[in-house]
């Protein structure tokens, strides 16, 4: 079976990766003292250099350096930064008009996402859709609907979980530094869960539907079912560090929530939209959501978020009590039209299937080779939404010196690569699914090379 998009992308830039000199270059140094005179501390970029273009798998600086890109921007530019057909779409629309609120004077575009998300998000019941700008706002509309929805206040988030920067998705986030830290108080009526983590199970035997029966007794007792009005989960964390539940744990989760008149919140900002090798990653075990939010890969870069979710959940919200000013903008939307064309047109579902293939036997076997004295604890994900998990040899003990280490080697080599994770030890592969294989491979090449290095 071929590693290659069904369809093969064209590209502007040269898919190769090539450094002039040290970096930062002088330009993107000048970039960085303006910044410091205007732009605040608390915005932190994880690379020291500044965009002038991105194609494919590649960014490249104001001084013409050209980096491989395995973190598509958090998972954004899945098709990737500058699309053929996201810029034409993108430019057209501009030609007629950029805003009129939908709210005010709505527009085709609008109705076209939504009807696109009806067909994506799973589930064959009647559906209904809102558009707003971020995964965080996403996020707290779809706790406003289930909150009223089911005259319900308490709301179940999970260890590990991000969910956003904003007080209430603040609330929802597990993870303190840099995201709450200092923020309170918080949205109330928010309880937290054990999520089930694998790798760092006290009883490594737990199968995915006990770590779910240990969350809902604690829910139970806890809360009491009759007073959650959502449970809102990551089918893969993001920012926790890209863990995938034990099978069963989610649809175990969902099952109660349908017999206890419980929303259930699927947040796939990170993993849409063709990430993990599926439109979204609850469908890896047919979970059927109640809401599901989006973002992030929606539209090739340009900020839309939305809820897609049953009918009767999102039509008992009063009229006017759904919206935002720039939500659904028609940029954005003629974005999100041409980025799932793409991903149609170019399976990049089956791409992402192909670059799991390409990246997980390889760091598994280096994980094998390097043995109990070696520093991966485990190489996990699904599709392109991967992850190495780094601890000190022969334990689990977190080890976010060495991860962070290896991020710095590759960025020095011309890799851009992030991490996460709650302990920082967790080094997540993103990259654009429409990479080449030249390109991918070299890149890990080169990370295979820091973590031998680190090792």
């Amino acid at each position: 079976m071929t590693t290659l998009p069904a369809v093969q992308p064209t590209f502007r830039l040269e898919q190769k990766r090539h450094l002039t000199g040290p970096f930062p270059g002088p330009q993107s140094a000048a970039l960085d003292a303006r910044r410091g005179a205007v732009v605040a501390k608390g915005v932190a970029s994880g690379v020291p250099v500044y965009a002038a273009d991105a194609d494919g798998g590649i960014v490249r600086d104001v001084d013409g350096n050209s980096f491989i890109d395995l973190g598509s921007g958090i998972a954004v530019t899945s098709v990737g930064a500058s699309d053929p057909a996201v810029v034409q779409a993108v430019q057209e629309q501009v030609g007629h008009f950029t805003h009129t609120c939908f709210m005010v004077t709505p527009y085709e575009g609008y109705i076209a996402v939504a009807e696109q998300l009806a067909e994506l998000t799973p589930g064959d019941f009647e559906k209904r859709t809102v558009l707003f700008n971020s995964g965080a706002e996403a996020v707290e509309n779809a706790v406003k609907v289930a909150r009223l929805a089911t005259g319900r206040n308490a709301v179940v988030a999970f260890d590990h979980a991000y969910h956003g920067r904003t007080n209430l998705t603040m609330a929802l986030t597990a993870k303190s530094m840099p995201y709450k830290t200092n923020f309170g108080p918080f949205a109330p009526e928010v309880y937290r869960m054990p999520m089930s983590y694998p790798y760092r199970e006290e009883n490594p035997s737990i199968t995915g539907a006990e770590a779910a029966q240990r969350a809902i007794t604690m829910i139970e007792k806890q809360i009491g079912g009759d007073s959650v009005a959502a449970i809102i989960i990551e089918p893969i964390q993001g920012e926790g560090g890209f863990i995938v539940p034990a099978e069963g744990f989610l649809p175990a989760l969902a099952a109660w929530a349908k017999d206890n008149g419980v929303v259930f919140i699927a947040d796939e900002v990170q993993s849409g939209f063709c990430r993990t090798g599926e439109w979204f990653a609850v469908n890896h075990e047919g979970v059927v959501p109640d809401i599901i939010t989006m973002a992030k890969g929606i539209a090739g870069g340009m900020p839309l978020s939305a809820i897609t979710g049953r009918a009767d959940l999102l039509d008992a919200v009063h009229p006017g009590g759904l919206g935002g000013t720039y939500g659904g903008n028609p940029v954005a939307c003629a974005a999100a039209l041409a980025a799932i064309g793409t991903m149609k047109e170019q399976n990049l579902a089956g791409r992402a299937r192909a670059i799991e293939g390409i990246v997980v036997p390889r760091f598994t076997a280096l994980q094998e080779e390097l043995g109990d004295a070696g520093i991966i604890g485990e190489v996990r994900g699904r599709g392109a939404m991967l992850a190495i998990e780094f601890v000190k040899p022969g334990t689990t003990t977190p080890n976010p010196e060495a991860t962070k280490a290896i991020a710095a080697a590759c960025l020095k080599e011309g890799v851009i690569i992030l991490t996460c994770g709650t302990y920082g030890n967790v080094i997540r592969l993103l990259p654009p699914l429409v990479i080449g294989d030249e390109l991918l491979l070299d890149g890990l090449d080169v990370l295979e090379g820091a973590i031998r290095a680190a090792a």
